[in-house]
């Protein structure tokens, strides 16, 4: 079975994108750590039981990787251009449990297993060869977290829960199409629109608040 992890705002910096989270949730992600073979580094927030948000963005502190950097964060041209738009929740991430043979045939869309670490934590993701997102990001990333299982239920609690995830795209058949190749289950809500556009209605102590 393959169901939805978490979600990402890909952003121009880690601080740009913890302060556009604390100003639409009122609540300040937490630290998550680095990924040294990606050259990125993370905060977190849960928003269910099983479900977390990450902020991701590229490390300053390290020099440029070997590899393409995941989430498309190498374009930061576009990066830039997304989040001056208003578009930075840019990913979604799908959790399995054998990335390999959940993508199969589809590499193409998916990706290859590819081992990644964040100091203690060891997982395997699917990686696109050019670092960019499944489907412009309107397919999630695959993922499994092995022995582990899920990370969210490891994080504190403050009273988030998603509500929906809905997902825009020029091209539904073909976001539904990839998203039954890989058995997801709860699958998000797909729309059609002129372009790759996410959105998390996420239910808060205030009240429902919508990042995109």
């Amino acid at each position: 079975m393959t169901e939805l992890d978490h979600i990402a705002v890909v952003a121009p910096s880690l601080a740009a994108g913890i302060a556009y989270v604390h100003d639409v949730l009122g609540v300040e992600p937490v630290t998550g750590g680095k990924h040294p073979l990606m050259g990125t580094h993370n905060c977190l927030l849960r928003i269910g039981e099983d479900v977390f948000m990450e902020v991701i963005a590229v490390d300053p502190d390290v020099p440029q990787p070997a590899v393409k950097r995941w989430f498309g964060l190498d374009d930061q041209v576009a990066v830039q251009r997304n989040w001056q738009s208003g578009h930075r929740l840019g990913a979604y991430v799908a959790r399995c449990q054998d990335v390999a043979a959940t993508i199969g045939s589809q590499g193409d869309v998916f990706g290859q297993s590819t081992r990644l670490t964040r100091g203690d934590l060891v997982w395997t993701f699917g990686v696109r060869s050019d670092g960019t997102l499944p489907l412009g990001g309107a397919a999630p990333h695959v993922m499994d977290w092995g022995p582990r299982g899920a990370l969210a239920p490891n994080l504190k609690d403050v009273g988030l829960s998603l509500r929906e995830l809905v997902v825009e795209t020029p091209d539904p058949d073909a976001v539904h199409a990839a998203l039954d190749a890989i058995g997801l289950v709860g699958k998000p809500t797909i729309r059609r629109g002129p372009a790759v556009r996410l959105s998390a209605a996420i239910e808060t102590p205030n009240g429902v608040r919508t990042l995109m």
